[in-house]
């Protein structure tokens, strides 16, 4: 890939600029500084930006994106920083505006849930705020406690409580937007009925800045259940998981919250590499793990549910162990590993990660089709580029989380998974990104999930909306 030659390059009368309208504090140009910047979490894609711009305020983001636009200024907005496509980084020389200065609430309706925040704010700050006042945030993500609500939106992150409350597309009311030319959008809506016009906020939900930058956000958040249980349970066969499933929705229904599933590669990473390994309860080791969490009003109605929802899976031997969290430090420590399971993957080596979606029928089949295939090429183990291949994910989604271990990043290793996982997902009607976003890393592979015309009305709307292109260039759609 090359650097676009239409973008200008940095100067010291640009720099000058942004210290006019920016604290000294909000420009950052020490290479020391820069560094987490131009890094993503992974270490998998690195950028070479200059500059780092810290707006306080919407007025100064436009302000900037402005003065950008008018001067073909390349720019990547990044909040967290937690992305795992290379979405928050720059790729060549653009300029990062990151939004941690802007993290503040704006209002909270104690009535209807409604909550408006700066992009800024981290989302398990947002929870514990939430919290206070018997409310819940609508998504939970292991990158919790440092990924950004703007970022949430931007990416349309998805996480643990999806199978629960819906994606952003639906929980989100309104949002505040900076677009290229920096016009302000402002459309900071706390309705949940509003059928005038084309519903644009849509268009920013999952556009990971290549529209606009996300400045504000409201959001609906449910009431916190007052009674929560946790289970574990150990399992011999992906198709068990399955019964216990459907059986899940047919006999917890409206008190089911989570329904997450791991396999032993996973289970022996966290318990390898993270203190959380040490939480399981389970006295022998299964081939998969399923995680229940049940969310309600009523104790002792949730707590008969899901006893004999338990009762009937060991009587028909659909699961082979469990057990059931006694108080809120044991519910902390089964999801321990559930949340563990990217950070231990992560200390495995060079970590490849696919977050791809299917039919929950074929959904570890990708796992096993993966691994099939790195042994076949002899490319597993003694002396072979990767070392493990993991499955874990959200079964109540049909989303998985493919991740495999390598030695290190290398051409060779890569060309061995890509593009035959894009390929496979593609051939199982999945979609090559369910959560993480595309990136840099799919972009180029978005046609195994859309038609040419979806692309082509894509590109039309990046065309209208950003005519420089300055928005997160060579990322998102295909540049190839």
């Amino acid at each position: 890939m090359k650097r676009n030659e239409s973008f200008k390059k940095l100067s010291e009368s640009d720099v000058s600029f942004f210290r006019s309208i920016l604290a000294p504090s909000s420009v950052t140009q020490d290479e020391e500084d820069l560094e987490a910047f131009n890094n993503d979490w992974l270490r998998k894609y690195r950028g070479q930006s200059k500059l780092v711009l810290k707006p306080s305020s919407t007025e100064q983001v436009s302000k900037i994106l402005k003065y950008c636009n008018d001067n073909r200024l390349a720019v990547v907005p990044q909040g967290g920083n937690t992305g795992l496509v290379g979405g928050s980084v720059p790729v060549f020389d653009e300029i990062v505006i990151a939004m941690s200065n802007m993290n503040s609430v704006r209002s909270f309706d104690s009535v209807s849930g409604a909550l408006v925040c700066d992009a800024g704010c981290i989302l398990e700050v947002m929870d514990k705020y939430l919290e206070e006042r018997g409310y819940i945030m609508p998504l939970d993500l292991g990158a919790k406690g440092s990924c950004h609500i703007g970022g949430n939106v931007s990416t349309n992150a998805g996480g643990l409580r999806l199978l629960r409350y819906g994606s952003l597309h639906g929980t989100v009311l309104g949002l505040e937007v900076v677009l290229p030319d920096g016009t302000i959008l402002e459309n900071l809506s706390t309705l949940r009925k509003d059928n005038t016009g084309y519903d644009l906020k849509q268009l920013f939900i999952g556009s990971e800045g290549t529209l606009g930058i996300v400045t504000g956000v409201s959001i609906l958040s449910p009431k916190r259940s007052k009674a929560i249980n946790v289970a574990l349970l150990g399992l011999d066969s992906f198709d068990k998981v399955q019964t216990a499933f459907k059986r899940s929705k047919d006999e917890l229904s409206e008190i089911l919250s989570a329904f997450e599933f791991w396999d032993k590669e996973a289970i022996k990473l966290v318990k390898q590499h993270l203190v959380a390994g040490a939480n399981d309860p389970l006295q022998s080791q299964h081939p998969f793990y399923v995680l229940v969490e049940t969310s309600g009003s009523n104790k002792d109605h949730d707590d008969e549910k899901l006893n004999r929802f338990l009762e009937g899976l060991m009587a028909d031997d659909v699961v082979q162990d469990g057990v059931v969290a006694q108080d809120s430090t044991q519910i902390h420590n089964l999801w321990a590993i559930r949340e563990g399971i990217p950070e231990a993957c992560s200390k495995a080596g060079a970590i490849y990660k696919y977050d791809i979606s299917m039919p929950v029928p074929v959904l570890y089949q990708a796992v096993e089709d993966m691994r099939d295939r790195l042994v076949q090429k002899g490319a597993m183990g003694n002396g072979g580029p990767f070392t493990s291949v993991i499955g874990y994910g959200h079964v109540g989604d049909g989303n998985l989380h493919l991740n495999v271990a390598a030695t290190e990043y290398s051409k060779e290793a890569t060309d061995m998974l890509e593009p035959y996982v894009f390929e496979w997902t593609a051939k199982h009607s999945g979609s090559v990104s369910a959560e993480h976003g595309l990136g840099v890393q799919k972009n180029n592979h978005l046609h195994y999930s859309k038609s040419p015309s979806m692309i082509q009305l894509m590109k039309k709307v990046k065309q209208l909306m950003d005519p420089n292109g300055i928005m997160n260039p060579y990322k998102y759609l295909p540049t190839k």
